[in-house]
């Protein structure tokens, strides 16, 4: 939960940047008479945002095309420059600005962050009819985050999370928390932000506050990702901050009673907290099981089987640095290295000499990284997935398990993965049968309206 604002110890609130303090403070003042002024919106025949829209001098309109409407209506936050027919306002807004999002008759439809470089000019925050329901946070990013971020919050606490099991999780998961462009994990006591959105590196102050409110939080990690935020129009690579982290190194956290380190400069914001439901799955299936896990990274999926009772594990990864969180986390579960332990290695050359000494496994996890980041080379990764499958299919024994994944976007979307499973199965002469289909975890939630949310596949099969 949050922290109250007048619980923080007095060096934390010396820590705040005093423009922060004064923004927000500045907002809450305001909130009465916006409440006021949209109440009385109500009964006219203006919209709620038009009417608050006229005490602002210079807010830009974003009009969009006939025909362009519905599907924003509807929610989708991301305005693409192709839907937009004119921009109405001088100066003409500039990045990072709040403008409002009109039908063609140029009437509101909803509020969001303008971007003048990115294909996606708007990311709309609030929709007109949210506005008429709560207009305290109409117009209004500063607050708009302070009540993002607390739904959050109690979102994932009816979830369970934090717990005395699990205390590494996902707080925000950018458009499933409506909060395009940004992430934040929770590790131990650190929070990790994952930075993709021009806004989220203009409101990186009010961020680090709020984060900062949550319960158990004592140290923030802000990890800007430099190559997207260059087709935002920031570029963030030459960007030295002292204050963007007080915490680095590693962290220990707890999974389902499992221990990790993770790396802060690691992979993403550096553990994958939306497996954390199949690798618990795993260790109910590995009692007295030979378990291979592919592209193990810091042993996620090997950790949980050696839990669960396997009689023997290995691990297989390229990166060294992974492998070596992966035998600390060995030691820092009490497991015995003689049933455990993991191998540098290429995943498909492993795979092909296992093959040629014909040696097999009960259970085998094959978690490859992003082979499709976008849709134009989806073609491609299809035939990659398609033979690391086929490949990872002749190491399972005749009637063992596999549990394969693919973490693109684009394949998931697509509905194409297990059309390139079934095609993997007929290079290899296999039959295999679909036990389970997964997605991300539930600290990661979807928004509906915005379908490009979803990434995450894992399907456990059984292999004849």
């Amino acid at each position: 939960m949050l922290r109250a604002c007048g619980g923080a110890s007095p060096a934390a609130a010396a820590a705040v940047p005093a423009l922060v303090r004064a923004r927000l403070a500045k907002q809450a003042s305001s909130a009465a008479h916006a409440a006021a002024t949209a109440t009385a919106s109500a009964s006219s025949s203006l919209s709620a945002l038009g009417e608050l829209a006229a005490g602002r001098k210079g807010l830009a309109r974003v009009v969009l095309k006939k025909g362009k409407t519905q599907i924003f209506r509807d929610g989708s936050p991301m305005v693409y420059s192709g839907a937009v027919d004119r921009i109405i306002g001088r100066p003409p807004p500039k990045t990072g600005d709040v403008v409002l999002v009109a039908d063609g008759a140029e009437k509101p439809i909803g509020w969001g962050l303008y971007n003048s470089v990115s294909m996606f000019c708007v990311r709309l925050m609030q929709l007109e009819e949210e506005a008429k329901r709560d207009p305290t946070c109409a117009l209004n990013m500063e607050r708009l985050l302070e009540a993002r971020i607390l739904s959050a919050v109690d979102l994932r606490r009816s979830l369970g999370l934090p717990s005395v099991h699990t205390n590494a999780y996902r707080l925000i998961n950018s458009e499933g928390d409506r909060l395009s462009g940004l992430i934040v994990d929770i590790f131990a006591d650190v929070a990790v932000v994952a930075s993709s959105a021009a806004w989220v590196e203009k409101y990186r102050h009010e961020i680090q506050f709020l984060v900062n409110k949550v319960s158990d939080v004592n140290h923030i990690k802000w990890r800007s990702s430099t190559d997207i935020l260059k087709e935002e129009g920031l570029d963030v690579s030459e960007q030295k901050d002292p204050e963007s982290s007080s915490h680095c190194g590693t962290v220990e956290v707890m999974e389902n009673d499992v221990l990790y380190l993770v790396s802060l400069e690691g992979q993403k914001t550096g553990f994958y907290a939306d497996q954390r439901e199949s690798r618990h799955f795993i260790s109910t299936l590995s009692k007295d099981q030979r378990v291979l896990d592919l592209c193990c990274y810091s042993g996620g999926f090997a950790l949980n089987a050696a839990k669960g009772g396997a009689n023997n594990v290995i691990g297989i990864d390229s990166s060294a640095s992974a492998l070596d969180l992966a035998n600390k986390n060995i030691i820092l579960n009490k497991l015995d290295t003689q049933r455990i332990s993991f191998v540098k290695e290429d995943a498909t050359a492993f795979m092909k000499g296992a093959i040629s000494r014909n040696e097999v496994w009960d259970l085998v996890i094959l978690d490859p990284p992003k082979l499709a980041p976008r849709k134009k080379v989806l073609q491609s990764a299809s035939g990659m997935y398609r033979s690391l499958n086929a490949l990872a299919m002749q190491v399972v024994k005749p009637g063992g398990l596999l549990m394969t994944c693919s973490c693109s976007g684009a394949m998931t979307q697509s509905g194409l993965f297990l059309r390139t499973i079934q095609g993997a199965a007929s290079m290899t002469g296999r039959k295999v049968t679909v036990l389970r289909q997964a997605g991300a975890a539930c600290d990661h939630p979807v928004d509906p309206a915005y379908p490009e949310g979803q990434y995450l596949s894992n399907y456990l099969l059984r292999v004849t």
